[in-house]
């Protein structure tokens, strides 16, 4: 009777934290909308006929739906990549900078690398290659600031950022100069286009999305179990929960500093090679400007967990692709669409707001999933 009394206790806990873990944010989604719809009334607009329109944008046709996928993957990359530093205790803002040298780089392997070689590459040896040249730069880069982290103490966030602005200046200065598409009509800071041997397919005929939606989908997996099924990704959690603790259990502390946040690079790298390679099929100045940053908000929003920032990602991205839709019907700025990742962002980050706001209600419905919970 005492083993199975303990047993039920046991599982109400895990119970509770599931669902504190998922109701959270969904509480935090529904009250940025809510606060969202006073901001679109400010502006001058309906706020029923702006989240319509932004339904339809997102998924009203199969259209829709390809291009809320089309945004979908490139936060998925980079929200795991934010994700999988937190794990490890680490604040990796360079995203932004890894996932546009990333691009870069694969770029340049896409088209460029032939005519070094003197003969063209089939696709099963150019595009894997193209691929992970641009998670490894990206990984490269990401590992700076870890070793900066691990062996001088110099905090990750302050390294990120300034890593940000050289990596896009740098971008900025190659796609001006050496690598700058050289037809006469071409205008603007862009690469060449890049080999059809270098190109992922997509998924369906007239449709822009593509096979780097189901790569996101399997690194997610890979990141998951890396995480929770994995040697290194136990002392990944170790030391972001408590690095003292596993320096005195004999764990390489720095080693595993360094390792989190080039993995980190690596996603956000890939996130740029894939958006070369599947959608744009070349890199352009300012194409990836946001994904970075958003990442943060989508790693939070997700819980730092692979499967939360999946289903985060798609949010923002149909958030994205429905922000052009609710502008047509409403002819509110597009912008709003910020304010209300930004509203998400502040609930889930202080989702002791939330907590306060809907404690008294949940906890006298007791819903039917807590029944037999304390009230107390």
């Amino acid at each position: 009777m005492a083993n199975s009394s303990q047993e039920r206790t046991l599982f109400r806990d895990w119970l509770r934290r599931g669902l504190n873990a998922v109701i959270v944010p969904l509480l935090a989604v529904v009250t940025a909308m809510i606060v969202g719809a006073g901001v679109i009334a400010l502006a001058g607009g309906d706020p029923l006929a702006a989240y319509m329109g932004l339904w339809q944008g997102a998924f009203g046709t199969s259209r829709a739906w390809s291009e809320t996928f089309v945004w979908a993957t490139p936060y998925i990359f980079a929200g795991l990549a934010v994700s999988l530093a937190f794990k490890g205790g680490l604040f990796n803002i360079g995203a932004e900078g890894q996932l546009a040298l990333g691009a870069v780089a694969a770029a340049w392997i896409g088209y460029a690398l032939p005519d070094v070689l003197g003969f063209a590459l089939p696709r099963w040896v150019h595009l894997p290659l193209a691929i992970l040249v641009g998670a490894l730069v990206g990984a490269l880069w990401a590992a700076i600031p870890g070793a900066l982290k691990a062996y001088t103490g110099g905090h990750e966030v302050i390294n990120t950022i300034m890593m940000n602005y050289i990596a896009l200046n740098l971008v900025s200065f190659l796609l001006n100069g050496p690598m700058k598409d050289p037809n006469p009509q071409n205008v603007v800071a862009r690469t060449p286009l890049i080999a059809e041997s270098a190109r992922l397919p997509a998924l369906f005929e007239g449709y822009r999305v593509h096979w780097g939606l189901f790569i996101a989908l399997a690194m997610a997996f890979v990141v998951w179990w890396l995480l929770w099924k994995t040697t290194l990704g136990y002392e990944i959690r170790t030391v972001g929960a408590n690095s003292s603790a596993a320096r005195y259990a004999g764990m390489h502390v720095q080693r595993i500093i360094v390792l989190t946040m080039t993995f980190s690079g690596f996603l956000a790298g890939l996130a740029g090679a894939i958006e070369v390679t599947g959608l744009n099929y070349r890199h352009e100045l300012g194409f990836s400007i946001g994904y970075g940053f958003d990442a943060i908000a989508i790693a939070l929003l997700g819980k730092t967990h692979p499967l939360g920032v999946v289903l985060a990602a798609f949010l923002f991205g149909a958030m994205r692709n429905g922000g052009t839709r609710m502008q047509f019907l409403t002819q509110i700025p597009v912008d709003v669409i910020s304010v209300i990742q930004a509203l998400i962002l502040l609930f889930v980050a202080a989702d002791a707001i939330i907590r306060y706001i809907y404690r008294i209600r949940v906890r006298e419905e007791r819903m039917v999933l807590t029944s037999g919970w304390s009230s107390k």
